[in-house]
């Protein structure tokens, strides 16, 4: 990123007139600066709160196309030059041949880049077409797909690590899903192992809110690529939870970062989840559930003893 200019040569009069100009485009590399400053902190402060990166990590950055990945990718080149460990970063795009989808977008910019890559190619858009009823919604089947052929990658290159660009705003909005939609209080971690045992997960953006990310890509001029698979299905679930969202932080600024800090602070004596707390000996002088806890489980009323009334 170029520096500020420290000063302007002397203009002939009008002065003024000619040097106002020059404040918008002034004012807008001083803003991305402080943008780029805070994703960077922001960033960083995720990595060490759940050490994500470690010293000799080989990181498969997971490249869409998208305004969140792309940022993902900049700013961890940006931690990288600096960063008290040594890590290699890789991006990695898969192709799923999507209808007009732009095959030279990602390669170009990567290459002027200077930065690893490498373009994966399957078709998972005809096999979702072909296994998902017009109308229904094709995120999660596209979702598993996209996720075996990159995890199948990883494993086959020997990435430590895989990174994916889900942001804050992501976080609640998952959360919410599963609260809403699945009965159950779960979310999207910012670090995980994979089902398999395979694969450690980071989401570096796990700090960052969407509308900063917007921000900070419009002004690096990242050649956003949409997606025409799902991206227009507007009754998605997640949409409906986002659009919710959208209407909170309008009606109370403050209230997603206030629900973001919450997924970090659960407390499960709070809840009623018997698995992650033990609700049963609670009280109990002796610790031992009694025998006619049965009968409260059934339904049915406890024996009683003989001479009992």
């Amino acid at each position: 990123m170029r520096g500020l200019m420290s000063a302007l040569l002397p203009l002939p009069d009008p002065a003024p007139r000619r040097a106002a100009p020059l404040a918008a485009p002034r004012d807008a590399e001083r803003e991305q600066a402080r943008l780029a400053r805070c994703l960077r902190r922001q960033v960083g402060q995720a990595i060490a709160d759940y050490a994500m990166i470690e010293d000799g990590d080989k990181i498969m950055v997971c490249l869409s196309g998208g305004k969140d990945s792309y940022t993902m990718l900049d700013v961890l080149l940006q931690l990288q030059k600096k960063a008290p460990v040594r890590f290699e970063l890789v991006a990695v795009n898969l192709d799923q041949k999507q209808p007009d989808f732009p095959e030279h977008v990602l390669p170009d910019y990567l290459a002027a880049s200077g930065v690893p890559f490498r373009i994966l190619e399957q078709d998972t858009y005809s096999v979702v077409s072909r296994v998902v009823p017009e109308g229904k919604t094709m995120c999660s089947l596209c979702s598993r797909l996209r996720r075996g052929a990159l995890y199948s990658y990883a494993a086959e290159q020997g990435f430590t690590k895989i990174a994916l660009g889900h942001h804050r705003d992501d976080m609640v909005a998952t959360f919410f899903l599963n609260l809403f939609f699945h009965a159950k209080l779960s979310g999207m971690p910012p670090k995980l192992l994979s089902d398999d045992g395979r694969h450690v997960v980071i989401r570096p953006l796990a700090y960052v809110r969407e509308t900063d990310i917007a921000d900070y890509a419009e002004a690096r001029g990242f050649p956003i690529i949409p997606c025409n698979l799902c991206g227009s299905q507007e009754n998605l679930q997640r949409k409906q939870v986002q659009r919710m969202m959208a209407q909170w932080e309008r009606e109370t600024p403050g209230r997603i970062e206030q629900i973001a800090r919450a997924l970090g602070d659960v407390r499960p004596s709070q809840l009623a989840d018997p698995k992650l707390f033990d609700f049963l000996s609670l009280g109990h002088r002796d610790s031992v559930v009694p025998a006619a806890a049965q009968a409260w489980i059934s339904g049915e009323e406890p024996a009683m003893e003989d001479g009992a009334s």
